[in-house]
């Protein structure tokens, strides 16, 4: 038997329709596609997170509840006691294990387009995956679409990015509570790009089915891989039955407990990121041909003249930068690109180098 053929009858018919989630390889240049904090730490800082590290005892597994960390993070969201805290290597973890807790065949919702997450993890899984298209005028929920699928598809699971991504946008409020109020099962209010989002957040809204979702690796922290679900404890606690012990190690732990204690240095990156992303938003309008579109998150999406987003692409790394082309996505995505808010010096390259591609782009 050859090697394909001994594959396709040990693997399930699901995962291998599935295609690997594709990370560019970002060596040698500005890197502009993954929307993380481009700020690094002050040498300070660093300094005294070394000395913090010293005290981890990497010989001994890590605490399997994280106590700590959860106590802190509960206290940094003022979070009340009726609710719990639920920590996963990244959120892709925390996705991952709320998908593995559903019976077979059962249906997951979400918006196309939205974080390619909820479906690559529910395709994997033999789940029934259903994207309800967002409104072509504003990339807003198209609610009746919405409520039409929750109708005929009684999902287990509703996912809603909030802010979206990759279009950057917060949903409106009224729709999103329609949509908790006829839903059938949980709805998780994915909320990663919180920091930038001017305090809009749905945490205070935490109930019965409804959870939200959160992560540091926006914050500046994404190499630490740490995302936590908030929801009711009756929830959580049947979530922790399936996550694997020791999820979170000794040094991710240690690491997010001092960026905690030192959130100040954060917030202050945080400010300085939103103020960039207005001047860049401005500066991208202004551009002739392009047009791009208002953003809570740390990114923006812009479309391109048509047809021309994947030659602007390479044309962009063939000057050291590096953004994230949506076009091949296709739908509301075609034609666009997605660039994360960097420093004021990387900004302006991307915009002299998009200046240089967009006259190729006309020459050609």
């Amino acid at each position: 038997m050859s090697t394909s053929h001994f594959i396709h009858s040990l693997f399930r018919p699901e995962v291998l329709a599935l295609s690997a989630y594709h990370v560019a390889n970002a060596s040698g240049f500005i890197k502009l596609d993954a929307m993380e904090n481009p700020y690094t730490w002050p040498q300070s800082l660093t300094d005294q997170w070394l000395a913090r590290l010293t005290h981890c005892q990497l010989n001994r597994y890590p605490d399997p509840q994280a106590q700590q960390l959860s106590s802190a993070l509960k206290l940094r969201n003022q979070l009340p006691e009726s609710v719990d805290i639920l920590l996963g290597n990244g959120s892709d973890e925390i996705i991952q294990l709320l998908l593995m807790a559903l019976p077979p065949n059962s249906h997951v919702l979400s918006t196309t387009p939205s974080f390619v997450m909820y479906k690559q993890i529910s395709d994997s899984l033999g789940l029934h995956y259903h994207g309800v298209a967002l409104r072509e005028d504003n990339f807003d929920l198209d609610l009746p679409a919405m409520l039409n699928a929750i109708e005929q598809h009684r999902p287990a699971i509703i996912f809603l990015a909030y802010p979206n991504n990759p279009t950057g946008n917060l949903f409106d409020v009224t729709a999103i509570e329609r949509i908790i109020e006829v839903a059938h099962g949980l709805v998780i209010i994915d909320e990663a790009y919180e920091p930038f989002a001017n305090n809009a957040s749905f945490m205070h809204k935490v109930m019965h089915k409804v959870l939200v979702m959160r992560t540091v690796s926006k914050l500046g922290l994404a190499g630490l891989r740490l995302g936590y679900l908030v929801g009711d404890t009756e929830i959580i606690t049947q979530l922790h039955k399936i996550r694997l012990p020791y999820n979170i190690n000794v040094l991710t732990q240690a690491s997010v407990q001092f960026a905690l204690d030192n959130h100040a240095i954060f917030d202050a990156q945080t400010k300085a990121i939103c103020v960039e992303r207005t001047a860049l938003y401005d500066a991208l309008n202004a551009l002739s041909g392009i047009c791009a579109y208002k953003s809570a998150a740390n990114f923006i999406l812009f479309k391109a003249p048509q047809e021309e987003a994947g030659r602007i692409f390479e044309s962009l790394k063939s000057q050291g930068i590096l953004i994230k082309n949506m076009s091949p996505q296709g739908g509301l995505l075609r034609d666009c690109l997605r660039v994360t808010v960097g420093t004021p010096e990387e900004n302006q390259a991307f915009l002299n180098a998009l200046k240089i591609a967009l006259n190729d782009s006309l020459r050609g």
